[in-house]
C-alpha cells in the first residue's frame, strides 16, 4: 500500500535545461519503479523548449507518485541544486539528471537501505551508477567489505567514476549554498559533499541505482570551455580543495588549476588570495602553462 504523503522519505530531483528530448526517459524509469513512495521534483533551469509542457501533462496522470515542478531563471546546475534543496521536505533526496534513468528497483533499494541505517549517524548513502549504453559500472565498484565511506575517502583510496549520492535533507541544508558568480554558470557540486565529508560518512549501497548517459553538450564533455567560461567558480572550488587536500601531490595539482583559473578570471591577487601561498608560488609557472594549453584547446 502506498504511504501517505507525510510518510514519504525520498525526493528524487531532476535539474533540467532544454532536455525535453531526454527527460521522458527519466520519467518512464520512475513510472516503472515497483515502489512509488517518492516525490519527483523537477527544477527547470530556464528551459526554452517544451520541458514545462511535458511535466505539466505528466502531473495530470495517475503515476503513483507526486510530481512537483519549479521554474527558475537559467543559472547552471549548481543553482538548480540550490533551488531543489529549498523545495525538498522529505528526509532524504537524490539527484537523477534529465538524461539519466533510475535503475529498475532503485527506489525500493534506496528506501530499504535508509530504513536499515537511518539511526546510525550517516549523512546518507553512496551507491553505484552504471553506463546506460554498456550496462557496466562507471569507474570502479565498491569492495565487497566496504560498508561505509565518505565521498572523498572513496576516491582517495583509489575509487573512480561517478557515484550516486543520497543525502539527508537536513544535513545537506546545514552547509552553505553553492555560491553564484556574476556571468558564470558553474560551481562544482562536490563543494557541499567535501564539507559534509569532514563530519559525516555515508552508508554503502553496493547496487546500481542509476543508468547514466553522457550527452555531447553535458558538463563532462565540455570541460575545457567550462574552465574558460567559469573561472571564478573554478578558482573558488580549487581554494576550497586546498584546505582539505590529503597529499602534497593533490595540493600541487589544485594550486596549478587555481592559478590557471585566476588567469582566466584576470585576477591579479593570485598569491595573496590563496590559502596555500607557498605551494601556489611553486605551482605558478605550471598554472600559466595549463592556462595556455586550455586556451589552445578551446581555440582550435
Amino acid at each position: 500500500m502506498k504511504n501517505v504523503k507525510n510518510e514519504i522519505l525520498l525526493t528524487i530531483f531532476t535539474p533540467a535545461y532544454n532536455r525535453a528530448h531526454t527527460i521522458s526517459r527519466t520519467y518512464k524509469s520512475l513510472v516503472k519503479q515497483d515502489c512509488k513512495d517518492f516525490i519527483w521534483l523537477v527544477v527547470d533551469d530556464g528551459s526554452t523548449d517544451n520541458t514545462a509542457e511535458l511535466i505539466k501533462e505528466w502531473q495530470k496522470q495517475d503515476n503513483g507518485f507526486e510530481i512537483r515542478y519549479v521554474y527558475k531563471k537559467n543559472g547552471g546546475m549548481h543553482t538548480a541544486h540550490n533551488v531543489a534543496y529549498e523545495n525538498i521536505d522529505t528526509e532524504i533526496n537524490t539527484c537523477i539528471d534529465s538524461d539519466d534513468e533510475l535503475a529498475e528497483g532503485a527506489a525500493k533499494a534506496i528506501i530499504d537501505k535508509w530504513l536499515e541505517v537511518r539511526d546510525k549517524g550517516y549523512a546518507g548513502i553512496i551507491a553505484l551508477d552504471y553506463n546506460l549504453n554498456t550496462g557496466e559500472v562507471i569507474g570502479k565498484g565498491f569492495p565487497e567489505e566496504l560498508t561505509e565511506t565518505s565521498v572523498s575517502g572513496y576516491y582517495n583510496s583509489g575509487g573512480s567514476g561517478d557515484k550516486k549520492l543520497i543525502y539527508r535533507t537536513d544535513i545537506i541544508n546545514q552547509y552553505p549554498e553553492y555560491p553564484v558568480f556574476e556571468g558564470e554558470k558553474y560551481v562544482s557540486l562536490s563543494y557541499k559533499y567535501l564539507l559534509i565529508d569532514q563530519e559525516y560518512k555515508l552508508a554503502v549501497l553496493n547496487k546500481n541505482v542509476c543508468n547514466v548517459e553522457y550527452q555531447p553538450d553535458g558538463s563532462t564533455n565540455t570541460m575545457y570551455s567550462n574552465y574558460a567560461k567559469n573561472p571564478k567558480g573554478w578558482a573558488f572550488w580549487r581554494k576550497v580543495r586546498m584546505k582539505y587536500d590529503v597529499s602534497k601531490k593533490r595540493l600541487f595539482i589544485d594550486c596549478v588549476h587555481y592559478v590557471s583559473s585566476c588567469k582566466f578570471a584576470k585576477e591579479k591577487r593570485i598569491i595573496r588570495n590563496s590559502p596555500k601561498k607557498l605551494m601556489t608560488v611553486l605551482a605558478y609557472p605550471f598554472g600559466l602553462a595549463l592556462n595556455k594549453s586550455i586556451n589552445k584547446k578551446i581555440n582550435t
